[in-house]
Order: C-alpha cells, then structure tokens, then sequence
C-alpha cells in the first residue's frame, strides 16, 4: 500500500509542477492555478481509486487508461503510444534491416499487418494489409501474450532463410498459408521513376522518410539526363512521413523565399517554412497526382504547387489530415503524441478536414483509409465531381494567378479524375482478398522464368509484346475454385483486363523491379491517363515562368 502511496504521490508532484511549462511555452494561455486544480483533483481521484477500489487496481493500467481516455475526447490523431512500441515507431521511416518486410502492430493479442514494403517478400508473396498472422513456422502466436521484440526474432533472420506463416483474412473463412523467403528491406520511398515518352519523366514516392529526398535527386537527375523537360509526380496512396522531407521537397520547385507551408495553435506561434534556394526544377510543366489516400506531408506538397500556381494537381481530393503533433515522452517511456498546431497551405487552406467523431487508436490507423474510401465511395464524391460542394466560405485564391481554390480539409485537384469502378466486382474482390493474383503470377514467374529471361531480355519486350495465355487465365479460375470462389463469367469478364494487367505487372516486378511494375499497372491508372494527355495537349501551358 505504501509503494502505491508513494507512486501516486510522486505522479502527482511531477503532474502539478507546471511552472516549467509555462517557462517553455510562453504562449501557454491556459491559466496556470485552473491548471493546477484540476490536476490535483485528477490526483486525489486516481488515488482514492487505488485505496478504496472493491478489488484490486493495477495502478499504472488506471494512468494508461485515464490517459487514453483523455486524448479521445481530441483529435483523431492524438494517441498514446506504449513504452513497448515507442522504439519501432520509426522504423518503417528509417534504417534497414533483413526480414519478411511488413509493418505491424499487436492488435487484441494478433499480429495485424499494418502495411507491406513495396517490393518486399511479404507483398510478392501476396500478404495484404489487414492481415492477422496467427503462427509462424507452425507456432501459434495469436491469442497469447508476446512479446514485440519475440515476433521480431521469428519473423527476422537471414537474408535466404525460410519462414512460414499462418494467415486469418478478413472475409475468408479458411486460414492461408504463405512461404516467405527472408530478405534485406531497405526503407525505399521511391517506388518507381522512368521516361514515359522522350519528353515526360514520372516519379512515383510512397512516403516521405528520411531518404526521400536523396532518392528524389537520384532519380530527377538520371530522368534530367535522359531528356526530361516534364515531370509527373505521384503521390497517390502516399500516406505521408516526415515533414521536413516534404518541405525539402517542394523546395525543388519554387523558387528562394516562397511560403512553402506554416503551423498555427492555439498554444502554438505560427511557424512559416519558406524555400531555402531555387531547385532544380522550378521551371518545366508538371504534374502532381494525388487521390483520397495521399495524406499529411503529401498534402503539403501538393498544396503548395498548386498555391504558388507552379504545376497542376490532378486525381481526387486528398485525405485532409493536416495536424502538428509533437512527441510528449512520459515517465516510463511511453509516449504520447499530441496535436498542437495545424498546417495551413501559403494561401491560409487549412490542410486538415474537420474531425467526424471517430478516433483511431496508434494500432489502427491503417483502418482510417479503409474508411474513408468506404465513406467516399457511398456519398459518390470518388465517383462524381458534382458530389463536392463548397461553400463560398471555403473559397481561397493562388498566389500568383489568383484561381480559385478550395479548403475545407485536404487538396482538392485542379482536374477530377474520377474512381474507376468499371472492373469492381464481387468475383474480383474476393479474389484479391484471398491473394490468388500473386499467388498464380510467382508460381509461373519460378516455373517460366528462365524463358522468359531469353524470350524477353529487356523490359520495353516485355511490356510490348508480353500476354497472358489462356492457360494462366484457366489456372487463376482453377485456383479461384479450389479456394472456394465460384466462377461467375459475367462478373470474369468486367474484371478480366485489371486480373490480367495485375498478373502481368507481378511477373515484370519479380524479373526487374517495382519500377516495371507501375509501367504496366499505370496502362490502366486514369489519373496517370490524364496527366500525360494534358502534358501532350499543344495549348496546353499552365506554367507562369
């Protein structure tokens, strides 16, 4: 009872002692004595609690919980994160290391993948995000309390080494079994950069990480070399990253001096981020892509291309997540990750969309993009432009040619590019989600592979001449049965060029990179579609330089 007395008495101590804070924070305008009241009250409760409770408390469970329960009446973005995943938070921004290449986080005692790194062995393999792995080499992890650091040590190992994993789908009944072979997964921001014709480069980023910048370069000079006067950057599905790698970034394209993005709190000053010097290509048309997962630091990008007028945006409205947070390490280690400024864009858009109620805990927010598709796809603003309505108050003006743009939460495009559902049907989603498209394309990639490397030893062969054969057709319906998805020739034939175009997009990446990857799949990307037709029209110029 003492060692509990004096936890809470010491907790409480270090709660109320807010005249550092007010030291630090000079624009701090929460009264300090209100401050203090109220943080002993929260004190005296938590200890009586302790004390006089029926049963047994777990005092730091009751801190973890209050704390928990306080930030969900914020944002949806401020989380508590645990001591015990403080030092994997990064991760997936930073370093190397050998493995099966996923992000996860434990969720109700199951491994729940977060996401797969591009190109790695989980995704070519066909494990999705969403996935809950429930054993590893036959050892049930699921529903027993492990340990980060234990899963790291099944699921890592040397680069060729083997390891096998049990795999429980949302919306399939059976379990599913995938052989991974371990390899070295480097965090690569850059997915994809190639010349689309002699004039017109793209560059497609998946995050913004701590190499993003220097894989950028990398890759704007070999384009630069090979003739590139155009650039088209994507940043669809790019959920965001560090936000410095963003500013350095956009910094490429406009010129010394410009506003690039600034912060703004209650509690906050307003901090401006302005280019440092002229980049390298603030002149040259181009083109940003973006769509309703392109979030946080691609939205500042975006956003200050399209303010400062110096490119065109094109897909679908970003996702709107435009909050500061700032990093509040707690006594044990924990930590919190607080809201405390929001971004605006150089014309005063506040980047962030207002908040709907719902709050995302830190191991689920994979789940926040699921639904705000969902949410889209039904009030048809990913379908029709015309569902987008802005009130006058949201109307805002560029910076140089005084167009008119829109606030009210993320970028909305210069050119809507709506979602293609021509091939989505329910024989295409159940097919997805058993991972039978990568599973049919590896298997004949390991079987073919040595033909295919003589039939086409150059990928410009390849995308050109390369078709899927009725046999492999035969086999993914094969396969589709044999998991329990009847063949439907109705819904087949709508979904038939996307399964094939997929299939032919993994072989490629298997045999080259992901690079070749997106060559092919963007054939079918209406929003890449549009960018290279505007790019290519001859009245066509909307740069100002």
């Amino acid at each position: 009872m003492m060692n509990v007395l004096k936890k809470i008495f010491i907790t409480g101590i270090l709660l109320v002692s807010c005249g550092w804070l007010f030291a630090q924070f000079p624009f701090f305008r929460l009264n300090q004595t209100e401050l203090k009241s109220e943080l002993d009250k929260l004190n005296h409760a938590t200890a009586n609690i302790a004390i006089l409770y029926v049963d047994t408390v777990k005092v730091s469970q009751l801190v973890e919980d209050a704390i928990t329960g306080i930030l969900e009446k914020l944002d949806p973005h401020s989380v508590y994160i645990p001591k015990d995943e403080v030092k994997k938070m990064n991760e997936p921004l930073e370093g190397s290391f050998e493995g099966i290449g996923i992000e996860f986080q434990m969720l109700e005692d199951t491994l729940f993948v977060v996401q797969t790194r591009s190109g790695g062995p989980s995704e070519k393999v066909g494990i999705l995000a969403g996935d809950r792995i429930i054993a590893v080499n036959d050892t049930s992890i699921a529903g027993v309390k492990i340990q980060n650091s234990e899963i790291q040590k099944k699921l890592r190992g040397k680069k060729g080494t083997e390891v096998n994993v049990r795999v429980l789908r949302r919306g399939v009944s059976e379990l599913i079994d995938f052989k991974i072979i371990r390899d070295k997964i480097p965090i690569y921001s850059l997915d994809a950069a190639y010349m689309v014709d002699e004039n017109i480069g793209y560059i497609r980023l998946n995050c913004f990480s701590a190499t993003t910048y220097d894989e950028y370069k990398t890759a704007f000079a070999k384009l630069k070399k090979a003739g590139m006067k155009s650039l088209i950057l994507d940043l669809q599905r790019n959920s965001g990253g560090y936000m410095n790698a963003a500013t350095d970034l956009a910094n490429e394209f406009l010129d010394q001096g410009k506003l690039i993005v600034y912060s703004e709190g209650l509690n906050q000053p307003r901090i401006p981020v302005f280019a440092k010097n002229k980049g390298d290509f603030t002149s040259g048309d181009l083109l940003v892509l973006v769509d309703e997962a392109s979030a946080s630091s691609s939205e500042i990008v975006a956003g200050a291309i399209q303010d400062w007028d110096r490119g065109i945006i094109v897909g679908r409205r970003t996702f709107g997540k435009g909050l500061v947070q700032r990093p509040v390490e707690l006594l044990d280690g924990s930590l919190i990750r607080l809201t405390v400024a929001r971004y605006y864009t150089p014309s005063g858009r506040s980047i962030q969309k207002p908040y709907k109620g719902k709050k995302y805990s830190y191991s689920d927010f994979n789940d926040k993009f699921t639904d705000e598709f969902i949410e889209r796809y039904n009030d048809h603003t990913l379908i029709h432009e015309d569902s987008l309505l802005f009130p006058d108050s949201l109307r805002y003006y560029t910076q140089v040619l005084k167009r008119t743009v829109y606030g009210g939460g993320g970028i909305m495009p210069d050119y809507y590019v709506p979602f293609d559902t021509t091939v989505i049907t329910p024989y295409l989603r159940k097919i997805v989600a058993k991972g039978i498209v990568s599973k049919i394309a590896l298997q004949y990639v390991d079987k073919e592979k040595k033909k295919l490397q003589k039939e086409y030893p150059v990928f410009a062969k390849y995308k050109a001449n390369f078709e899927i054969g009725k046999d492999l057709e035969e086999k993914l319906i094969a396969e589709a049965e044999k998991e329990g998805i009847s063949f439907v020739e109705e819904e087949y034939e709508k979904s038939k060029p996307f399964l094939l175009l997929q299939i032919k997009a993994i072989i490629a990446r298997d045999m080259w990179e992901t690079s070749e990857f997106y060559q092919i799949m963007n054939d079918r990307n209406e929003s890449y579609k549009k960018a290279v037709e505007i790019l290519k029209a001859e009245a066509t110029k909307f740069t100002i330089y």
